[in-house]
Order: structure tokens, then sequence, then C-alpha cells
């Protein structure tokens, strides 16, 4: 015999069901979308005004003759480009930065080296951190003066060389070879803490599982570096070969302190800052701060198409 007795609706079903919300009006959802926009329109307009209206006003002037004092300017055409790769001189100090980009090198090697260290549990390890840090944080004029100093005849490296009884016969700032070498020691010095920190906080973000896991399995710090460090850094390690390369193409602040661009440390951006502001020839200068543009940019290209970014994925 069939059930014919009626099921009691459940408490749910009774239940009252929730007013839905009604969509917002368009000009609530207007608002909405132009309140992001408001708090960008400050930075922009700083940007606007103090980076891409600068960088038009120079492409502009590269191609006239002006002087940068009359208020007259002749459009010049591709002259001044044409003059920056035929005349030998003003393209021939680019040869300076191979010095600048051989000590990038033995900077971002050195500063890998002790963060590595450094990110383990070593005694003084703050105490470290602290002094190879600290050159960064000092003023580039400050720098040049007190090492202009420290090379020269009888100073003080040629001080600390006689106490182990070496007695250097010639000026560390007098020939190119020995300048060169001698800034872009100087730089590495001073541009190592960030290199330092960069490398650091990208090992440290790194889970320590990682770690504890290859030290069961037998890893030794070499293993652990190949293997976990070296991938989890990938990303950090190509931002600061794109910082070394971009910045040993523009050195300007050391060299010219301490030399002022002479005994052939004169550098590119030295030598743009001398056409401008010395010989009074603005568009040539300008059309030379062009080219060093669109080199750091092709030579950022470059490196990005050869070592792109990859998703590091660790856990």
């Amino acid at each position: 015999m069939a059930d014919t007795t009626e099921k009691a609706p459940s408490e749910a079903a009774l239940a009252p069901r929730p007013p839905q919300a009604a969509p917002a009006p368009r000009r609530a959802r207007l608002w909405r979308g132009l309140i992001p926009w408001l708090f960008l329109i400050a930075p922009l307009a700083l940007l606007l005004v103090f980076t891409y209206a600068p960088i038009a006003n120079m492409v502009a002037y590269s191609f006239t003759d002006w002087d940068g004092v009359s208020p007259e300017l002749h459009y010049t055409g591709a002259g001044n480009y044409a003059e920056i790769f035929t005349r030998e001189d003003l393209f021939q100090v680019f040869f300076v930065s191979g010095y600048y980009l051989a000590a990038s090198v033995v900077q971002i090697v050195v500063a890998l080296y002790f963060a590595t260290i450094l990110s383990f549990n070593v005694r003084f390890r703050n105490f470290f951190k602290g002094v190879l840090f600290f050159p960064y944080l000092i003023n580039g004029v400050a720098i040049g003066f007190v090492f202009l100093y420290f090379f020269q005849d009888g100073g003080t490296l040629d001080s600390v060389l006689s106490l182990f009884g070496v007695h250097p016969d010639h000026a560390w700032l007098g020939s190119p070879t020995s300048a060169n070498v001698s800034l872009a020691g100087v730089s590495v010095w001073r541009y190592l803490g960030l290199n330092f920190v960069l490398f650091l906080g990208a090992i440290q973000s790194i889970p320590g599982e990682l770690y504890e896991a290859a030290e069961l399995d037998g890893a030794n710090r070499w293993h652990q570096f190949r293997h976990i460090i070296a991938p989890g850094i990938k990303p950090v390690l190509s931002l600061s070969v794109i910082l070394s390369v971009s910045g040993s193409l523009s050195v300007f602040e050391i060299p010219y302190i301490m030399t002022g661009g002479a005994t052939g440390t004169e550098t590119f951006v030295i030598q743009t800052v001398k056409l401008a502001f010395q010989f009074n020839k603005t568009g040539l200068a300008s059309a030379a701060a062009v080219v060093l543009l669109l080199i750091i940019l092709a030579v950022t290209w470059v490196q990005r198409r050869l070592v792109p970014d990859e998703r590091v994925d660790l856990v």
C-alpha cells in the first residue's frame, strides 16, 4: 500500500531568503573606476614633467646646433649623430667602460659569495652585513675625495704597502691603465653593498624547509648553492646584470671627482657633460646622450632575450 503521507517542508525551505543586492548605480561604478586614477595624477604629472618632457626636449635638441645659451637654434638634421659615429675621439671613450664592465663581474661574484655565506648561521653576521652595505650609504663625492688622497703619491695605499716592504715607483692615477683599474676598484667597493643586499634578500626569501631537506639528503653547502640558491635568485641575478651593464656604460661620478676625465679616464658621460657645459655644444651633447640611451636599451633588450625571466617554483 502506497504511503500517501505528505512530507513536511524542511526549515531551510521555509526560511526567508535574503534579498539580493541591487546592482550598483552607474555613477557609483564610474566613481570607483576613477578613484585609482585620482591617486595617480600627482606621480604621473611628476613623471611627465621631470622625466619624459626632458627626454623629448633632449631628442629635439639633438637635431639642432643649439649652444645652450642663445635663444636661436638651427635645425641640422642627423649631422650631430653623423659626427658622433665618424669622429673617433667621441666614440672611443666607450673603451674605458670595459674596465668598469670587468669590475662589475667581480662585484657580482664577490657580492654573491658574501650573501651566500652570511645567509647561513655565521657569528657576527649582522656586523659583517653592516660593514658590506655601509659604503653604499656614503655620498659619491665624499668617496671620490677620500680615494683621491688614498691613491696619491705617498698616500694611504703607499703607506700600507711600505709596511710589507713594497715601494711602488709609479703614481696610481698617473697612467691610463693603473688609473682606470684604480677607479674601477673604487666603484666595486662602493656598489658592492647594493648587490649584496639584493642577493641576501633573495636568498632569505627561499623557504628554510628546502635547506633542511637538503641536509637530510647529505647535501653540502655547494650542493645547496647550486641546486637551491642559484635557481631561486635567478631573477634578481638577471636584474643585477642589467644594472651593472648599464652602470658601466654610464659611469660619471667617481672618475669626474678623482681625475676629471684626465689620464685616459674620460667616460662617455663625462665627455657629454664637457660638450654641453665646457664647449657649449648642447645639440651635440644631446645627440650623445640619446646614443647612450639607445645603447643601454639595446644591451638590456639583448640580455633579456638571451636570459629571459622564468618563473621559479621551489616548493
